[in-house]
């Protein structure tokens, strides 16, 4: 079984881009606290089609979120030939709360 499921804060806005093939693909990072020893976690999302069209259009940067989907893993090659690897999330999110003093899709006011 290849699931997960988190609960975290965009870190920056979303981005929409398409595939090959023309299907929409929005993009998200994600800060999940506590992953580890108490630190904080950074997991990139993946959100394809009409819901990641309503996500790129609605959430913004410090929106709280729910992720449920697969990991992925994607390996590659530097420059420099040292091997790298990333595991991200293909899945779909869903939207829990705007940030604090903002509403959806604009930025958080300035204190």
């Amino acid at each position: 079984m290849n699931r997960t499921q988190l609960t975290g804060r965009l870190t920056s806005d979303p981005t929409l881009h398409s595939t090959a093939n023309g299907t929409s693909v929005c993009s998200l990072r994600i800060a999940v606290e506590n992953m580890a020893r108490g630190e904080t976690g950074f997991i990139d999302v993946a959100v394809f089609g009409n819901p990641g069209e309503a996500a790129a259009r609605v959430l913004s940067k410090g929106w709280l979120v729910a992720v449920d989907g697969r990991l992925d893993q994607h390996s590659w090659e530097t420059d420099e030939g040292q091997k790298r690897s990333a595991i991200s999330v293909i899945g779909n999110v869903e939207f829990l709360a705007a940030p604090r003093n903002a509403t959806a899709g604009q930025e958080p006011a300035a204190a």
